[in-house]
């Protein structure tokens, strides 16, 4: 009774439980994200993870232009039937240097967090200009356009330099060198002791992707940027902190 009687000015005025809803969301916020002002950083530093090449990047943006984002996630949860479809769940370093990152939970077709080097190059060409070719079932739309499209890098370093303001590690060389480096991780014949592999690592997917070694189109950045997706952590050494989150 006496317990109603304290409850009886929030329950019949608004205004009253208005106010007292704000004072406790506000003590609840504040113990949450008050203590992040003074943490350095709430992700965990894993080995492998790098900013993306300048043509990673552009294929990022080919990627995010074109809607693909709309039907497939980059998320792995730590739930069994997941991991063991999609592979190792989905890191947060993984995304760190994202702006935006893209996961989520809408999955009109497969996830794509792990699908780097799980297809080689031709499939992904054949799969983008024609999906149903290789998954019959497919409801994706054909991409074959981006094939005749010149990918437009003359804004390259702009972007690195826009990226590093967001607080993505791009050095000076690899601002400066933006250009050279896209050009060379489409070129079949580039020496596997470029600068290129200097500036990123000796992982760096090199190559051509899309068919066509005389061009650089949207479609060589678009599958540059699928072939890194979850190639960068090497899950045969990394430990995680906590395996019983399966379950």
């Amino acid at each position: 009774m006496t317990m109603w009687k304290r409850h009886q000015k929030f329950e019949r005025h608004s205004m009253w439980l208005v106010i007292g809803i704000v004072i406790v969301v506000s003590i609840g916020g504040i113990v949450e994200i008050a203590p992040l002002f003074w943490v350095e950083s709430t992700i965990e530093e894993v080995e492998g993870v790098r900013p993306y090449t300048p043509l990673e990047l552009a294929g990022r943006d080919v990627y995010i232009a074109e809607g693909c984002y709309g039907c497939h996630s980059q998320m792995i949860r730590p739930l069994r039937d997941e991991v063991e479809r999609y592979g190792h769940y989905s890191l947060a370093a993984e995304s760190m240097y994202d702006h935006p990152f893209q996961w989520g939970s809408k999955r009109t077709g497969p996830d794509l967090a792990r699908v780097g080097g799980k297809y080689s190059n031709d499939w992904h060409r054949e799969h983008l200009i024609n999906p149903r070719a290789l998954v019959p079932e497919s409801n994706m739309p054909p991409y074959r356009f981006l094939a005749d499209q010149d990918l437009d890098a003359h804004a390259i370093q702009a972007k690195l330099r826009t990226m590093q303001r967001l607080g993505v590690p791009y050095t000076a060389e690899e601002i400066e060198n933006a250009a050279a480096d896209l050009n060379a991780q489409v070129d079949p014949f580039a020496s596997a002791t470029s600068d290129l592999r200097r500036r990123y690592g000796p992982r760096v997917n090199q190559g051509d992707f899309d068919g066509d070694p005389k061009r650089l189109t949207r479609l060589d950045a678009l599958i540059a940027y699928l072939q890194v997706l979850g190639t960068m952590v090497d899950f045969r050494t990394y430990e995680a902190e906590d395996p019983e989150n399966l379950r």
